[in-house]
Parts: structure tokens; sequence; C-alpha cells
């Protein structure tokens, strides 16, 4: 008996076509055989860039199953996602979609901000690549990214994001979001870089993105030719509050406390003499923890040490490695005191001037065009103004009989009651989405905490006290300041792209 085998031939796939002869593909310069890619090599001051042709995405979101799948993440997970944009007048309505993955910016804020220099700008390609490797999960990068690219894995404790299947790009193939596109949506293409800067503005944007004027997105965008003039996210009147991020209000809180009580108890014994040791050591105390603790934000915090690799251009760098000196410092100054050295004074000063500079580089953290209602002058004058409240407050709360120490803590606690009142109006008046948002947040779903931070600021940093009740002053002051800072994490509203009117939680 003889059988015949039948050879059967490999589907063809319709996006690739035969490599033409010749040398490798790496040989050639990073250069694919899809017509979904480019067929040329780079040249300089190029790179490679993602093309969303609005008109014929259809929302089937197969790009977004194809990265997932591709990257191997978790369902949660999208490194590139699919939102709606509607406009129109019914019943002439329409609703569109709005695909995007990393844009890999000319001027990346993920880079520049990120304390371990995870992210690199590929010198061949121009994509944006992170390294898990050395990220520490501190999740600065998605506040500095203004579409919010980068993704938090909580189980691997590190962030990921869209690097354009660098690897299939440079085997030749095209991306998997380029690759399971029915319809042709999505391509990649070159960008002649100095070129594009000249006009970005009217190719990168389109109804449901954040300008690309804050890091000069590479990503061309084809809108439909009859899109309504009143397009916008279709997710636009859903606003919720943000992570609270617990483990930052009380290192942000304490450390502006410490920095407030060693400052106060300096000044104080320059121009009176008084003892303050025993407080001034509190006040170091709290901020040497406050700092020990800091690491349990991250999601790696074993890995905390890297995070002062990037000094030269983030803030998060600068606030560690001055506060860790202003912690030097002030741990020298409280030893001068108690064991009455010389140069006490010297060391106060530069405690003093080195815990400003911890606060100041803390505030900054915060100053980024992703985050409207951070990014304001308003946050650098609340986190110097909590240490101005609670610091004198500390050394009055330990036995300091001082009134220049309540008037001190009086006067700041005005300043932040009208700092926190001017910026409330602020973001009302604004014409920007996310502020008047975060505002529409503090007046309604959060309006018991922001009346309740209000009062407890009254009552803690003046009315008590100014009565003769120090403790319950500070006590009630701290409280006014942590909830302040809850309200200063979950009230930011983020720029981000149109996602679904429903989420996913909601469909589920």
């Amino acid at each position: 008996m003889t059988s015949s085998l039948v050879q059967i031939e490999p589907l063809a796939n319709p996006f690739r076509t035969p490599p033409p002869p010749g040398p490798s593909r790496q040989a050639r310069g990073l250069v694919g055989d899809s017509p979904l890619i480019p067929a040329i090599p780079l040249e300089d001051g190029q790179q490679y860039r993602f093309h969303f042709d609005m008109s014929k995405c259809i929302g089937c979101k197969c790009c977004e199953v194809a990265c997932s799948e591709q990257n191997n993440n978790p369902p949660e997970i999208s490194w590139r996602r699919v939102g709606e944009v509607e406009g129109g007048v019914y019943p002439n309505t329409q609703r569109l979609h709005l695909s995007m993955g990393c844009n890999h910016c000319v001027d990346p804020a993920c880079m520049k901000g990120c304390p371990t220099q995870a992210y690199a700008k590929d010198s061949e390609t121009g994509i944006v690549l992170h390294n898990a490797e050395v990220c520490i999960g501190c999740e600065y990068c998605i506040w500095n990214c203004p579409y919010s690219v980068p993704v938090f894995n909580e189980e691997r404790g590190v962030v990921g994001k869209c690097d354009m299947c660098h690897g299939r790009l440079k085997d030749g193939d095209a991306p998997a979001c380029v690759n399971a596109c029915p319809s042709e949506a999505i391509k990649i293409e070159i960008v002649d870089i100095e070129a594009w800067k000249r006009e970005y503005a009217g190719s990168a944007n389109a109804p449901g993105l954040p300008s690309a004027a804050d890091t000069i997105s590479t990503t061309r965008v084809t809108l439909p030719a009859a899109l309504p003039l009143d397009a916008q996210k279709a997710d636009y009147h859903r606003v919720r509050p943000e992570k609270p991020h617990g483990s930052l209000i009380g290192v942000t809180v304490l450390t502006q406390l410490s920095v407030g009580g060693v400052t106060a108890a300096w000044l104080l014994s320059l121009l009176t003499q008084q003892p303050v040791r025993m407080a001034a050591t509190v006040a170091l105390l709290l901020g040497l923890a406050s700092l020990a603790a800091a690491p349990l934000h991250l999601g790696r915090p074993a890995f905390a040490p890297l995070a002062i690799r990037g000094w030269r251009t983030s803030w998060l760098s600068r606030e560690i490695l001055s506060l860790s000196a202003f912690g030097g410092a002030a741990g020298a100054y409280a030893a001068s005191l108690w064991l009455a050295l010389p140069g006490s004074a010297l060391l106060g000063a530069a405690s003093a001037l080195l815990g400003a500079a911890g606060i100041y580089a803390s505030s900054k953290i915060y100053l980024v065009p992703g985050r409207p209602a951070w990014n304001m002058g308003h946050t650098i004058a609340e986190f110097f103004l909590t240490g101005a409240v609670l610091g004198p407050l500390l050394l009055t709360a330990f036995g300091v009989d001082s009134p220049g120490l309540l008037s001190a803590a009086a006067v700041a606690a005005i300043g932040q009651l009208l700092n926190q009142s001017l910026k409330f109006v602020r973001l009302i008046r604004s014409e920007e989405f996310e502020r008047q948002a975060s505002a529409r947040l503090l007046s309604n779903e959060l309006s018991r905490g922001f009346l309740a931070r209000i009062a407890l600021t009254v009552a803690g940093g003046v009315a008590l006290p100014l009565a003769g009740w120090p403790l319950a002053g500070f006590v009630l002051a701290l409280a006014g300041e942590t909830l302040g800072r809850y309200l200063f994490f979950v009230s930011v509203v983020p720029k981000n792209m149109a996602m679904s009117f429903f989420s996913r939680q909601e469909a589920a």
C-alpha cells in the first residue's frame, strides 16, 4: 500500500511581497518589503513615524489586540488605544475613531523627565525606546507625557509603551498594529525632522488629541474631508478623580514640614537665642523618616538608587539629591545644637537653603504640560506655604514659646488660603478644558473635602494657635495640609487622547 504526501503551500500575507534579490534587509538600512512601511533607507535628519488615516479607521480595534499580543501585555494594558470622536447635529452626526500608540516625539517629555534614563531616542530610527531593566516605576513619565502614552504595569512594577515594534522593523516587517489593520489606516513613514518642525501644527493635530506643540509629536494624521466643525472626544464630559498616590502625599507633606521646622528653629535661635534643639531634632527626624519611606511609592523600590542618574534633566533626581543634602546638613545642625559646637548658625543657614532647593525641585516635578492644573505657579506656592504653616506650629507644639512663631504660622495659613482660592478662580475661568474639569471636580464630587481643607487651615493655622492651643492647632493644620495634598493629586485632569464613550469597566 502506498501513500502520497500532499504539500500545502502556506497562505500568502497580503501585506508582504517577496524580498528583492540583493543585500540582506539589515544591509539595506532598516528598510522593509511591505507597502505599509518605507522601502528606502533613512537619511541623516530623518526618522520613522506613524501615519494614521482617520477616514479609513473603522474602530475594529484589531491594532489594539495585535499590539497586546505582540508585547504579551495583559488585557487591562494597551500600548495602542482606539478612541472615539463625535460631532455634528442630529440627524447629521458622525462618530469617528482615533488610533494612537507612541508618537515618537521630536522633543519627548518622557525622556527628559525620567530620573533613571530609562528612555532613549534611537539614533538610527528616531524611535523612543524604553528600557524596563532600569525603570523604577515612579510613573513620572506618565505625568510628563501629554498623551499619557506610558502605561504602568502593576504586576511588574514598571511602565511600558509602544516602541513601533522596532525589532520587527529591523527585520523588514511591519509593526503588529500596522500589519493587523484591515483597512490600512496605520502606516509607517519617513519624516524629515527639520521640515516637520515647520509644518507639524497642521498635520499632527486632530480632534481628540492634545496639541502637538507640547512635544512635537511626529505622528501624521489624515482627517476626513467632511469632519464636523464641533468634533470632540466622545468621553469629553466623563471626568473622574485620579489616583491619590498616598505615599507621595505623606512624603511631600512631611519633607516640607521638616524643612519648615528646621528653618524656623534656625531663624528663632538666630534672632532670640531660644533653645530649639528638641524641636529641630523632631523636625529633622520627621524629614528623615519621610525620605526613608519615599521609595515605597515606586513600582520597584529596590532600584531606588538609580533615580539620581537623570540629574541633568529630571527634577525628580534633583529633588532626591537636594533633600538628601538637606538631611545631612540638618543632621549636622541638630548635632551642633546638642553638643554646643561652633558654627551652628552656618549649618542652620545651609540646611534652610538646601531645604528650600528641595521644596522647589519637588514642586517642579509637577509643573508639566500633561497636567494643566499642576502646571501653575500655585503649585510652587502651595509647597512652600505648607512648610511655612507647619514648621512654626511644630515648634510651638513642642513647647517653644514664641508669639513670633504663631504670627508667622497665621500669616502663612492666610497665604495658603489665598493661594488655593486664587488657583480655584483661575481654574474656573480658564479656557483649557482640563483646568475647567479640575475646578468641576473640586466644586462637585470633591467639594466636601475642599471645604474641609479650608476649615482645617483656618482652625489649625490661625484660630487655635492664637487662642493658646498650639498642639491642637498643629494637628488640625497638619490634617488640613494632608487633605489639601490629597486633593492636589486626585483633582488633576490629565491631557489625554480621546477614549471610548464607555470605559472597559463600564462595558464589562
